[in-house]
């Protein structure tokens, strides 16, 4: 006869997801999905929150997609970063800036899927072992601080669910959890990263893990526990807010997502037409993501939201560094690829993240923070 079911109460929660009496005091910060232009973006953002000391005073970073490259590698360069009394760390540039851009100038797309169809092996399998070469160097998940709590998202094909990875457990509600994994970090990072269809599905193989007894509300059994075909994070959340806004008050995103553009003659034929309707719909679901936190702000949630795409004139901060909205359209414009990108138009995007960060904190997070003495790099956004 086979085994009796488990049986789990669907409403009850992870005990770390979302404490019973709502958001706890503390920190999170969301990196979103983009590609190259996010990662980059996020660089800028990371690099204003160590400048104003707030690195150390995050509790959690969640990430997906590009944004997801971008944690993977202060994760790794966490414990070299020489944080002084005020929270700042005079490295950050050389271990963890220095070690992005050179990625940033390496085009991993096509080279992965060039390789999974005409070598052995996926094409996320390929995306993996690339990360792993060019940036983690065979660290796994347990190689990830404590604190804060690193969360890379990906998306679980088959349950249809978010499936997080971190260093103290792989969990995905319906399947269920699985304790201090040893899973490569390259491998967290492609899979959340992922972007369909090109570089989508990577598949992760459970067999040699342990499920926690009861972890899963209703499909904890195989084939779900043995293997997981998982696909960019973006798909199920392309800000990371999921393990973040659930769990704590404050809440800092950065949003370096795409934006689906009018079309004045949208293609009538069936194929492109389903691409447009699917781009339309996925576009809704990031917007009332998107509200949903901001409207959150002075209720439930306190914290900040800034995008690619935002004007900084509307911040109406002293002191912000000058960036026409023109420019930073022409820098969110940029493709949603993980293609090479010439070392101007990083810096430029590393510059108007930096900018818009710190506009956004000096006005909605802690007036008190000195304004800064110029961008990282002196070309700035244009």
């Amino acid at each position: 006869m086979p085994d009796d079911p488990i049986v789990v109460d669907p409403r009850a929660l992870h005990p770390d997801d979302a404490p019973a009496g709502g958001p706890a005091d503390g920190t999170a910060l969301c990196l979103s999905g983009g590609g190259y232009r996010a990662m980059l973006f996020h660089v800028g953002t990371l690099w204003a929150l160590n400048d104003h000391g707030w690195l150390p005073r995050l509790d959690r970073i969640s990430s997906v997609s590009g944004g997801s490259i971008a944690a993977g590698v202060l994760a790794t360069a966490w414990p070299k970063l020489g944080f002084d009394s005020s929270g700042k760390a005079a490295n950050f540039g050389s271990v963890f800036v220095d070690r992005v851009r050179m990625l940033a100038g390496r085009t991993l797309d096509v080279k992965s899927i060039i390789g999974g169809i005409f070598s052995r092996g996926s094409i996320g399998d390929r995306l993996a072992k690339a990360y792993d070469e060019q940036l983690f160097h065979g660290a796994t998940l347990q190689d990830l601080p404590e604190k804060p709590r690193f969360v890379i998202n990906s998306t679980n094909v088959q349950s249809a669910a978010l499936f997080r990875f971190s260093r103290p457990y792989i969990w995905d509600y319906r399947v269920g959890r699985i304790d201090t994994p040893r899973v490569p970090l390259a491998q967290a990072v492609a899979a959340s990263s992922a972007f369909p269809p090109v570089l989508s599905p990577v598949t992760l193989d459970l067999s040699s893990y342990t499920f926690a007894p009861g972890s899963g509300t209703d499909l904890q059994k195989p084939p779900y526990t043995t293997k997981a075909v998982l696909t960019d994070g973006g798909v199920y959340d392309n800000m990371g807010l999921e393990t973040a806004w659930k769990r704590y008050r404050r809440v800092l995103v950065s949003d370096a997502g795409g934006k689906t553009a009018a079309d004045p003659t949208p293609p009538a034929d069936w194929a492109r037409h389903a691409l447009r309707v699917n781009d339309l719909i996925d576009n809704q679901v990031r917007s009332l993501r998107k509200r949903m936190v901001i409207d959150s702000f002075g209720t439930t949630h306190e914290g900040a939201y800034w995008s690619v795409r935002s004007d900084i004139a509307k911040y109406a901060v002293g002191g912000a560094l000058p960036c026409p909205y023109e420019q930073a359209l022409a820098l969110a414009a940029t493709p949603t690829r993980l293609e090479a990108m010439p070392g101007d138009r990083q810096e430029r995007l590393i510059n108007w993240g930096y900018a818009i960060t710190d506009a956004a904190m000096r006005k909605h997070v802690d007036p008190s923070l000195t304004p800064p003495a110029g961008f990282p790099y002196q070309r700035g956004i244009g």
